[in-house]
C-alpha cells in the first residue's frame, strides 16, 4: 500500500464533491476517526457512497431527507469487510468535521486527515476494520511527518457535545497497541 498523487493506490476512488484546497496544503497535521452508518445501525449498501458524492436519494429511506441535502465527506471509509474507499485526495481538505478544535486550534478540516468507519457508536467495530486501519494510520504516519499518535483522535474530541462518535465500542487500547508493534 502506497500513496501516490495524495490517494491510496490500495482504495477505491470514488471522487467527492464535498471538498475543497487546504489553505496550507502541508499541514497536514491531525487524523479524525469517525463512524457512519446510513440508514442508521445498518451496514452495507451503497448509501454511504451515495452521501459523500451527493446522490444520496432521499425519497428512499425517511432517514435520508434529514442527510440528503448535507455536504459533507471524509477522506476515507472502511467497511465493515476492511474494504478501503478513498473519496478526497489528501492535499484537499474533506468536509467532516464540522465546527470543531482540537489544542486551541479551529476549524480542523484545514489540517486534518479525516476516516470514517462504517459503524455504529452502539456496537463493536470488525476486526477487519481494524486492521485496515492500523494499516492506513502506518501509512499515514510515515507519509506526512507533523502526524504523530498523540495527533490521533475521535470526532467526539474535537467537537464533544455535539459528536459523540466513533463512540465506546471502538477499542482505543487495542488500536494503540497494535500501532505501537511492528
Amino acid at each position: 500500500m502506497n500513496i501516490l498523487d495524495h490517494r491510496i493506490d490500495k482504495a477505491r476512488f470514488l471522487p467527492s464533491p464535498n471538498c475543497d484546497a487546504r489553505p496550507d496544503a502541508a499541514d497536514i497535521s491531525l487524523l479524525v476517526i469517525h463512524c457512519i452508518s446510513l440508514p442508521p445501525e445498518q451496514f452495507g449498501g451503497p448509501y454511504i457512497e451515495q452521501l459523500f458524492c451527493n446522490a444520496l436519494n432521499p425519497h428512499e429511506h425517511r432517514y435520508f431527507a434529514e442527510v440528503a441535502p448535507l455536504k459533507v465527506s471524509a477522506h476515507l471509509l472502511i467497511r465493515r469487510d476492511g474494504e478501503l474507499l478513498q473519496f478526497v485526495p489528501f492535499d484537499r481538505r474533506a468536509w467532516h468535521a464540522g465546527l470543531s478544535q482540537f489544542q486551541g486550534r479551529q476549524r480542523c478540516n484545514d489540517y486534518s486527515i479525516g476516516i470514517e468507519l462504517e459503524g455504529s457508536v452502539n456496537q463493536a467495530f470488525e476486526e477487519r476494520q481494524y486492521q485496515r486501519l492500523v494499516e492506513v494510520t502506518r501509512l499515514l504516519l510515515v507519509h506526512f511527518p507533523e502526524l504523530s499518535r498523540d495527533r490521533i483522535v475521535g470526532h467526539s474530541d474535537i467537537a464533544p457535545g455535539r459528536k459523540d462518535d466513533p463512540g465506546p465500542w471502538f477499542d482505543w487500547q487495542a488500536y494503540f497497541k497494535a500501532l505501537a508493534d511492528r
